[in-house]
């Protein structure tokens, strides 16, 4: 069985990526949970070589990176990806816009689960983004018909923007009808629910993510346990 190495459930949103993915394709893996620290930015060069989670290590072949994870399975496991040739053109297209793209997203919206935050204001950079993902789902869903972004079936699309579903409801972010329908079928899926719960159950903390929220606006609730 592989090994799937990932940071805290509650801030590591590419950690979320192979672990959503695996869930739900039910492809079979042992779980090690490594809480980042206040310490180097670069803490799990024991396991992953670039310093970083997520990491797949399958005997002697170490995986690193969400993305060249998705792929690695897709070689075995051919529902990582549509079936259909333009869906999967576009699941491949959104996925890799995703990981390279929306940077206002990441760095005024950083995933933090367990709490829930008023955004102070919405600077131009976030609004863009916001308008930019608002459209990318509502195409998927429009061309491939749902309910998931390219189709009838979750694929590794809808795992890079499980993610950015924690980030609608932490932030309460502002979408079309049909992504915010998107975003909430996301967070329903059973494994989602499981990584909440898990996350809520950290004690973990690490003040830089801590200090990107305040950052950002008002925290008004947190739900995760207290050590």
């Amino acid at each position: 069985m592989v090994t799937l190495y990932v940071a805290n459930k509650n801030y590591s949103s590419w950690s979320l990526r192979p672990w959503i993915l695996m869930r739900e394709l039910g492809i079979p893996f042992d779980e090690q949970v490594r809480p980042f620290t206040d310490g180097p930015a670069l803490a799990f060069g024991d396991v992953s070589p670039s310093g970083r989670f997520p990491c797949l290590v399958d005997g002697e072949t170490v995986v690193w990176d969400s993305l060249a994870i998705a792929e690695y399975l897709a070689e075995t496991h051919p529902k990582v990806w549509p079936a259909d040739r333009h869906a999967r053109a576009f699941a491949r297209s959104a996925a890799s816009e995703m990981h390279s793209s929306f940077p206002s997203l990441r760095n005024i919206c950083g995933m933090n689960v367990g709490i829930r935050v008023e955004l102070k204001e919405i600077p131009a950079g976030l609004a863009t983004d916001i308008a930019r993902l608002d459209t990318l789902w509502t195409e998927g869903l429009t061309r491939f018909g749902g309910p998931f972004l390219a189709g009838d079936s979750f694929t590794a699309v809808d795992a890079f923007f499980c993610p950015v579903a924690f980030r609608v409801q932490t932030y309460d972010l502002k979408l079309g009808a049909p992504a915010a329908a998107y975003a909430r079928r996301l967070l329903d899926l059973p494994a989602m629910q499981d990584w909440y719960e898990a996350a809520l159950r950290e004690t973990w903390r690490k003040q830089v993510y801590e200090n990107e929220a305040l950052a950002a606006g008002h925290i008004v609730a947190d739900y995760r346990q207290t050590a």
